[in-house]
């Protein structure tokens, strides 16, 4: 089997030339598109999520022999959650070769993050049968790297943040409103605003509310941090 070009470009952006180029194919196969004679991604991904926890639960590890479970814990969930899997296939631009339905691709599936962490998780199943965990680790320590030396700092919950700013300058709790929702009912994105008394607000669209929410709260408060230096 021959790879098309931009699988062929893939590869070489992730590091990894694939002996069966049918696990890449299928990695990358969403499941709109998918079919009896053309598997989708979703058995990679289940696979993937065990492969990229386990490589990140044993680099906290390695990288804090002191730490807590209750301090590796919050590092380990901010590292395999669906923002960071998705900001890494943003990174080797994975929703360039992504195979979708028409539908899917209508409603911005190559940039949804639950369709790009599926797919990432996918591809590591996929490097894991074609190689073996360690090459599949070996590729979570590059494409994760900085992630992992800098585990404390992901720590962090914009919403809360944004309640202690709020609090701080005499300000209610911020309030947060579904103003806009858009794509098909099996895969929504919603645009959440982001609101203080004072007036200030921001919006931000996350394919789930509370990563929504979440995100509004972050561009809210990095605005008004800007506006009091």
């Amino acid at each position: 089997m021959r790879l098309s070009t931009d699988l062929q470009a893939f590869q070489t952006r992730i590091g990894h030339v694939f002996r069966r180029p049918d696990l890449l194919l299928r990695a990358v196969t969403h499941s709109s598109i998918g079919s009896a004679t053309r598997p989708d991604n979703q058995r990679l991904e289940f696979l993937g999520d065990r492969v990229l926890g386990l490589s990140i639960a044993e680099a906290l590890l390695a990288s804090d022999r002191s730490a807590t479970e209750g301090r590796i814990s919050p590092r380990f969930n901010a590292l395999v959650c669906q923002e960071a899997c998705a900001e890494v296939a943003r990174e080797i631009d994975l929703g360039a070769v992504l195979k979708l339905g028409r539908s899917e691709m209508l409603s911005g599936g190559r940039r949804k993050d639950a369709v790009l962490a599926d797919a990432m998780e996918a591809v590591l199943a996929a490097v894991h049968l074609d190689a073996g965990f360690e090459t599949a680790r070996a590729m979570v320590l590059r494409l994760w790297g900085s992630r992992i030396a800098l585990a404390e700092g992901l720590v962090h919950n914009p919403k809360s943040a944004l309640q202690e700013w709020a609090q701080a300058h005499g300000l209610g709790l911020p309030v947060y409103a579904e103003v806009g929702r858009s794509g098909p009912d099996h895969a929504p994105l919603f645009t959440i605003e982001a609101r203080l008394e004072s007036g200030a607000s921001a919006r931000a669209e996350a394919s789930g509310k509370k990563a929504a929410e979440s995100a509004a709260a972050q561009i809210l408060l990095k605005r008004l941090q800007e506006q009091t230096q």
